[in-house]
């Protein structure tokens, strides 16, 4: 019986133990020797079960945006307390509030309505087109199109099967923009905020051998470090980077902070790099 519990997830509907042949006995002796675990009166799992998923079930919610988009693995900048997604006529979901010396913090975030796609009454986690669906209304921009980026780029949705949906404005919006060539989140960021500039930026380009970050212009190379340059990679991106001025290109190289932290500095070395010609083939 454990085993058809873990093969769901860890956590099961009583319900459906009934329909794979197992009897109210059987739960119950499960229950009594600890090979099961009562969340709630309609649901069990084994002891170590995700807590997620444990939660999720206690409260009656699925898990959804930020909070299972990070669980996908998919690119999130940012998340604080976990969202969840109940339905709009739902009265059993409660946020609880955490004291603080300064103010009321909320211990998570309760999406309410209509879900794009229908849940399964027996769900804990959201499919992948309704969590894109709120992340686009919950949070910026910015941060919203990287996670959707993430998801184009490792092909867990489709672009024309999600403009097929019935999208709320925001996603409209995020998906109008969103590309499959970003190679992480922080180049996503990147186009939106030079589009102003009105000259040519070719994400994830091919130059002698290797993809460069950006292509600005004809010449001027933008380059991202992640968390992975270092060691041999670092040292074949610097040897690169020497290949390419060799070449008569020139070439930014920035890090992750610096994107997030102070882009006004980053959009200053690109500013100035392209009022001196330097995106220009000579």
């Amino acid at each position: 019986m454990t085993e058809a519990v873990r093969v769901v997830g860890g956590v099961i509907p009583q319900s459906d133990l009934y329909a794979r042949g197992y009897s109210k006995h059987d739960i119950a002796r499960g229950v009594a020797d600890g090979r099961l675990i009562r969340i709630r009166r309609s649901w069990l799992a084994v002891p170590d079960a995700d807590p997620y998923l444990v939660a999720a079930a206690r409260a009656g919610v699925v898990i959804t945006c930020i909070t299972q988009a990070l669980r996908l693995g998919l690119w999130v900048l940012a998340a604080d307390v976990p969202h969840v997604a109940a339905p709009s006529h739902s009265g059993g979901v409660r946020v609880e509030r955490a004291e603080s010396t300064s103010d009321m913090k909320p211990t998570a975030v309760v999406h309410w309505g209509k879900a794009v796609v229908p849940r399964h009454p027996s769900a804990l986690v959201d499919p992948i087109e309704n969590v894109l669906c709120l992340i686009a209304q919950c949070q910026p921009f910015e941060s919203a199109l990287a996670v959707w980026e993430s998801a184009l780029r490792r092909r867990d949705v489709d672009a024309l099967a999600l403009a097929r949906l019935a999208l709320p404005g925001p996603a409209k919006a995020v998906l109008a923009s969103a590309s499959p060539f970003s190679d992480s989140g922080l180049e996503t960021f990147v186009v939106p905020r030079l589009r102003w500039m009105k000259v040519r930026i070719i994400p994830q380009a091919w130059l002698y051998g290797h993809r460069v970050d950006f292509l600005i212009g004809d010449r001027l190379v933008l380059q991202i470090d992640g968390a992975t340059h270092v060691g041999l990679q670092r040292e074949q991106d610097i040897a690169h980077d020497a290949a390419l001025m060799l070449r008569g290109f020139h070439v930014i190289r920035v890090g992750y902070g610096q994107v997030i932290d102070d882009w006004p500095h980053v959009q200053d070395l690109i500013m100035r790099a392209i009022a001196q010609g330097l995106h220009r083939a000579a």
